[in-house]
């Protein structure tokens, strides 16, 4: 039954994507760029979709947003306050997992973030997302693939879509471990 809402939502997929080529590869710079309208083994959701799939509470939303970085130059003592994430309601916030290559250590804390979300079963629909235009999101889907997880969608317009279309948000805090 859940399958066949999850297949009847697909449907609502929008194409209006970038229109690049799909790279064989992973991005790995200038992640802030036109993306391609695909991705292989994903289905591409447009907020309209993303909506739909989030109220089934059936897919687990994964937001890869990198943290930004602590300024090196800061003076001893100084309190670092980083800006807050503000998304999509519920979702788990695995930062710095979209990059073109990870490390050993990232790469576990995204495998061990997928099987929270999943639950376990490689089966259970998961959404990556960030911001609008951002290829963190189509690496960090992309990898998911290729680990095996089956039912991978890819929200493009990421959070900037979500709030242009005025949908509620909340603070997210990164998933314990990430960088």
């Amino acid at each position: 039954m859940i399958r066949l809402r999850l297949a009847a939502l697909i449907l609502l997929v929008a194409s209006s994507v970038g229109a690049i080529e799909e790279p064989a590869g992973y991005r790995d710079g200038e992640y802030r760029s036109e993306v391609p309208a695909t991705l292989k083994g994903a289905t591409v959701v447009s907020t309209e979709t993303a909506y739909a799939l989030w109220k089934t509470g059936q897919v687990a939303f994964i937001d890869v947003l990198p943290r930004p970085p602590k300024p090196d130059n800061l003076p001893a003592g100084t309190v670092w306050n980083e800006k807050p994430r503000i998304s999509v309601p519920g979702a788990l916030w695995l930062p710095n997992v979209g990059y073109g290559k990870l490390a050993d250590v990232m790469a576990g804390y995204f495998r061990a973030g997928l099987e929270k979300a999943s639950r376990g079963d490689k089966d259970r629909p998961v959404l990556f997302f960030c911001l609008d235009g951002c290829w963190m999101s189509w690496n960090a889907a992309k990898r998911a693939v290729e680990y095996g997880y089956t039912h991978v969608f890819w929200y493009p317009e990421g959070t900037d879509g979500w709030t242009a279309a005025g949908y509620s948000t909340e603070r997210l805090y990164p998933e314990p471990g990430g960088q």
